[in-house]
């Protein structure tokens, strides 16, 4: 009975070692390239450019949103004062659509401007009459400006529904808010900065936002996947012959 025993002990051992390899060759199908299977809903991780939105819209928010109320109290004209109120109520509304977001996402956005930011504020808070009005509608033009091209890259590209649902209404509030600051007639469009637009093959925001991939491997796609069927044919050819053998 001892050989009985030992033949079934190795054929058990053979037949782990066949499910092992299995397993083995089917666990490295998850870590290729384009064959990785989704997260679930909810769990997608964030990229860099999802990230920038969140923070850019949140940012924009809390720095617009006492600069719109100071117009609202002190700017000379009367244009001005309404297009500052209704840019503080808007922006009221925006940032809490971004911190709604922010939640939903499990994302750590800013709770305070930058420094540059304050500075802006500091410098309206010195101005007053015609100069005041000048400051707000530049201030506010450029800042507007420059979030508006980064909401729509990331809405042409972001994997994430959440995050494209923050572009979709951000979009509507920053275009509102820049034919607001035109119709002051204040706008200086010869001091406008230039487009930003990336040269091929750059890692700038527009440039990451358009391909989002995330971090490059330093391996081509096309000699992992020709590893892989190598090592699946010599896997499964081994897994074969042992299966056979028992």
């Amino acid at each position: 009975m001892a050989p009985l025993r030992s033949a079934r002990r190795q054929q058990g051992n053979r037949t782990h070692r066949a499910a092992m390899l299995l397993i083995a060759i089917v666990a490295g199908i998850g870590v290729l390239p384009g064959v990785a299977v989704a997260a679930p809903a909810g769990g997608q991780q964030l990229n860099a450019a999802d990230m920038t939105l969140l923070n850019g819209v949140r940012l924009a928010g809390l720095w617009e949103m006492p600069a719109g109320q100071m117009a609202a109290e002190k700017g000379q004209s009367a244009k001005v004062r309404e297009i500052g109120a209704g840019i503080a109520n808007e922006h009221q509304k925006l940032d809490q659509l971004v911190v709604d977001a922010a939640n939903k996402l499990g994302a750590t956005i800013p709770s305070e401007p930058t420094a540059e930011q304050k500075g802006w504020l500091a410098e309206m808070q010195k101005a007053s009459g015609a100069r005041f009005d000048q400051i707000f509608v530049t201030r506010l033009r450029v800042a507007h400006g420059k979030i508006f091209p980064v909401i729509g890259a990331v809405r042409a590209s972001t994997r994430d529904a959440t995050v494209r649902k923050l572009c979709d209404d951000a979009n509507g509030f920053v275009m509102h808010h820049m034919q607001m600051l035109e119709s002051t007639g204040l706008v200086r469009w010869p001091e406008l900065p230039p487009a930003a637009l990336p040269a091929p093959g750059s890692d700038g925001l527009l440039a990451a936002a358009a391909a989002n991939t995330g971090p490059q491997v330093g391996v081509s796609s096309t000699v992992v996947w020709l590893v892989f069927l190598a090592a699946l044919g010599t896997g499964g050819i081994a897994t074969y012959r042992m299966l056979r053998r028992n």
